[in-house]
């Protein structure tokens, strides 16, 4: 029946569902009646453009180079930990520093979401910016391993969470036909902040010390956050409401959102521990300490063309065609690359060729979820998607790192992250087939 549904934009799909009482206090949910998932398609009051929409992009863009941009450079951390401020700890314990900021990242996404549905982004960007400066120059400050955990891994992470999801599902509201693109655009935020991040904080640890290289990255976060605090938006006012526990169980019946759910969870566990791990990996393959820490800016680098090609061609092709197709191939570049490859030449270009395709998971996870949701439910709904994937951020990191401490360690880590993404982006392609069957030409 889905599939047969005459296509709407989120727009109609809202007055849609408003029209069937699902804004109510008493909705047909609640009396029992199961209803499909309400499909967002064009034709929608969306301004798709004007100084204004573009301002929110911008200032979306600045949340995301202070947010994924900060955590896409946590490879750099993770070797400077090991080999220096935390050199006494393992590898494994280590990693609960980058695990628990992908955690809370993502694991507060049903508490933001909601938030965002009943108030909007204002107050959510203002506390968050405050909570990642905060957290950052508290690291700055920083000498135990706990210190740094509560300061990076929790305080920051929280701060980065309440940023980030506000300003993604924002663009739902002011794009429509240019949605792919707008999100593709202000993804390369994370790319770039993955760019410059990494090198910048390696060179001013040599030049000033840990504690300035933390400061001078809080400050340029702080600056960048002040844009997006002015500019970042919603096109609809928030209209905060009572939701039924029916209501909130309503994502769980449509096989599409179960599917994509456990496809992001799944995808999680493998997508981050190249991120991590190369850096460190590279090092101990003996190639140049001056070249390693190039390794993540070229990952990045090229995960910015990624997210920008990912985006305008999921706007012409298919959001879900896209998304399939780069991250079956971020998984064979993992098992057929990664693991046969120990050189410095097979390090870069797996580098740069992961990067290129696992871009499409910052670009797309939003759009992916909001073109199975209705208007009014797209901040909730990531937020279960983004909680469910965060409990594979958390533990990704510290399994790898206890793997790594058995025998031949490291194929026993590439072979966990290329499978997991095998796994994860064959629960995509379900819900692909689920909604449009098994053909190749369907724009979905």
């Amino acid at each position: 029946m889905a599939a047969s549904v005459q296509q709407q934009s989120p727009h109609q799909s809202e007055l849609t569902l408003q029209g069937q009482g699902f804004n109510n206090e008493k909705s047909d949910i609640e009396d029992g009646i199961t209803q499909q998932p309400v499909k967002p398609v064009a034709g929608s009051g969306a301004p798709d453009g004007g100084l204004t929409a573009w301002l929110v992009v911008l200032g979306a863009w600045c949340t995301s180079f202070c947010s994924f941009g900060w955590i896409n450079s946590v490879g750099a951390f993770q070797e400077y930990y090991q080999n220096n401020l935390l050199r006494d700890y393992s590898p494994s314990t280590i990693a609960w520093i980058p695990s628990l900021q992908i955690f809370f990242i993502m694991g507060m996404g049903p508490i933001i979401g909601k938030l965002y549905d009943s108030y909007g982004p204002r107050w959510l960007i203002l506390v968050g910016s405050f909570m990642h400066v905060f957290g950052i120059m508290m690291a700055s400050i920083s000498t135990e391993y706990y210190q740094i955990l509560l300061a990076q891994g929790v305080c920051s992470a929280i701060g980065v969470s309440a940023i980030f999801q506000p300003a993604l599902s924002v663009i739902h509201g002011w794009f429509d036909s240019k949605r792919g693109a707008a999100f593709g655009i202000l993804s390369t935020g994370s790319s770039i902040g993955g760019v410059i991040f990494p090198i910048m904080v390696t060179r001013l640890i040599k030049q000033v010390g840990f504690g300035w290289a933390m400061r001078t990255c809080a400050f340029i976060i702080l600056f960048l956050l002040i844009i997006a605090n002015l500019t970042v938006k919603s096109f609809t006012p928030p209209r905060p409401q009572k939701v039924s526990g029916a209501q909130m169980l309503k994502p769980f019946r449509e096989p599409e959102f179960i599917f994509c759910t456990l496809g992001f969870f799944f995808f999680t566990f493998g997508l981050f521990i190249p991120i991590d791990y190369l850096p460190v990996q590279a090092l101990q393959a003996g190639v140049d300490p001056n070249l390693v820490q190039y390794l993540i800016p070229i990952l990045n680098a090229a995960s910015l063309f990624g997210r920008i090609i990912s985006g305008i061609l999921g706007d012409k092709i298919g959001r879900y065609n896209i998304f399939i197709v780069v991250c079956y191939l971020s998984a064979i570049w993992i098992l057929g690359l990664w693991i046969p490859c120990n050189t410095q030449n097979g390090l870069i270009a797996f580098a740069a060729l992961y990067g290129f395709c696992s871009g499409a998971y910052v670009s797309l996870i939003a759009p992916l979820v909001a073109q199975i949701s209705p208007l009014q439910e797209i901040g909730f709904r990531s937020g279960i998607v983004f909680f469910v994937s965060s409990i594979g951020g958390l533990t990704t990191n510290p399994i790898s790192g206890a793997i790594l401490e058995k025998p031949n360690g490291w194929l026993g880590v590439k072979v966990f992250a290329g499978v997991f993404c095998l796994v994860g982006t064959t629960f995509i392609l379900a819900a692909r087939v689920h909604r449009v069957g098994w053909g190749i030409k369907s724009t979905f």
